[in-house]
C-alpha cells in the first residue's frame, strides 16, 4: 500500500492500480479499527495479525487470529461501505455488481488453517467470524448466521469474547512460533506497476495534502497548496524513508537523495544525512545506512 501511495504521487497509475490502492487503504483502515477492539481483550488472548501462508501450493491470508485456551479465533475483517445484497448465495453491490463472497473466503481460510495446524501436530478447535467493521455498511437479505458480525453487533460480540475464561494454555508458544516462521513476508500476488528511479517525479511531497512542495526555506518547508508547515529535517527524513520503500536494494547516497528531494541544497542535505545516518566510506564512494542516532 505504501509503495502504491508513493507511486500514485510520482507517476500515472492506471484505473485498476488506483482501485487496488483504494481497496488496500480501506482494508487496512478496517483492520486497524478492529485491532482497536481486540486490544480491549485481556492479556490471556494471544493475537496475531496479517498472516500469509502457502500450504500445499495454496496461498491464503488471515486478517487476525487469536488464541485462547485450546481455541483459535479466526477473524476476516471487511471495511465495506454502502448497501449490498445477497441473491441465490451470490453477493452484489447495490449497483448490481457481483463481488467475491466474503463468507466463502472465510470458510476457505478456516479449512486451510485447520489442515495446516493438524499437519504441524497441533489440536485446536477453530471459531471463525466474518466482521463488518464500517458503520455505513448494510446487507439486504442477510442470512441468520452467528459467524457474521455486523457493525451494530460488534460491541456485544466483543463483550461476549471478553467473558470467555482461559484454561492453562497448552503449546501456545510453539504454535505461535510455527505460525510466524511459516508466514510469508511478501505476497505472491504482486500488484505493483513497473517503475524506475528515472521514471518517477522527484521532489518532497506535502505530508498533509500530498502535493509537491516547490520552495525551500532555511528551517522549514511550507506547502503552497494547503499551507502545511514542516521542518526541513523531518521532510527530508520522510522522503528518504519513501525512497527506501520504493528502492530497498539501492544505497543511500547524497547525490541520489539530493536528486530525489530536488529542492534541498547540498549543504543542508549533507548535514541531515550526517546527523541521522551512519556514513560508510568505500574507497571513493560514500553511502549512508540507518543507525541508532536520534533525529535532530
Amino acid at each position: 500500500m505504501k509503495v502504491l501511495e508513493s507511486l500514485n504521487e510520482r507517476m500515472n497509475l492506471s484505473v485498476k492500480e488506483k482501485n487496488d490502492l483504494s481497496n488496500l487503504a480501506k482494508g487496512f483502515e478496517g483492520e486497524q479499527k478492529f485491532d482497536e477492539w481486540l486490544i480491549t481483550l485481556s492479556n490471556d488472548w494471544n493475537i496475531l495479525n496479517d498472516l500469509r501462508f502457502d500450504w500445499n501450493n495454496t496461498y491464503y491470508q488471515i486478517d487476525s487470529l487469536s488464541l485462547l485456551s485450546e481455541t483459535i479465533h479466526l477473524f476476516e475483517v471487511k471495511n465495506y461501505e454502502g448497501d449490498y445484497y445477497i441473491e441465490n448465495d451470490t453477493w452484489y453491490s447495490v449497483k448490481g455488481l457481483e463481488i467475491n463472497n466474503p463468507f466463502l473466503q472465510l470458510m476457505r481460510a478456516e479449512s486451510l488453517l485447520r489442515r495446516f495446524i493438524k499437519n504441524l501436530g497441533f489440536k485446536y478447535s477453530i471459531e471463525s467470524y466474518l466482521i463488518f467493521i464500517n458503520p455505513e455498511f448494510h446487507l439486504y437479505h442477510a442470512p441468520r448466521n452467528q459467524q457474521i458480525i455486523f457493525p451494530t453487533q460488534l460491541p456485544r460480540f466483543m463483550n461476549n469474547l471478553s467473558k470467555k475464561t482461559s484454561k492453562i494454555a497448552k503449546n501456545h508458544t510453539q504454535l505461535i512460533e510455527q505460525l510466524l516462521s511459516s508466514h510469508l513476508t511478501k505476497s505472491p500476488y504482486k500488484r505493483i506497476p513497473k517503475y524506475t528511479f528515472d521514471s518517477l517525479k522527484k521532489g518532497v511531497v506535502c505530508m498533509k495534502c500530498r502535493s509537491f512542495i516547490n520552495s525551500f526555506r532555511k528551517i522549514s518547508l511550507v506547502c503552497s497548496q494547503c499551507g502545511y508547515k514542516e521542518s526541513v529535517t523531518s521532510a527530508v527524513l520522510r522522503s528518504i524513508d519513501e525512497y527506501m520503500i520504493l528502492f530497498p536494494e539501492k544505497k543511500i547516497t547524497r547525490s541520489t537523495i539530493q536528486e530525489w528531494c530536488k529542492i534541498i541544497p547540498k549543504k543542508t542535505l549533507q548535514k541531515i544525512l550526517s546527523n541521522n545516518y551512519e556514513q560508510i566510506i568505500d574507497g571513493k564512494n560514500t553511502h549512508y545506512i540507518v543507525c541508532n542516532k536520534s533525529f535532530n
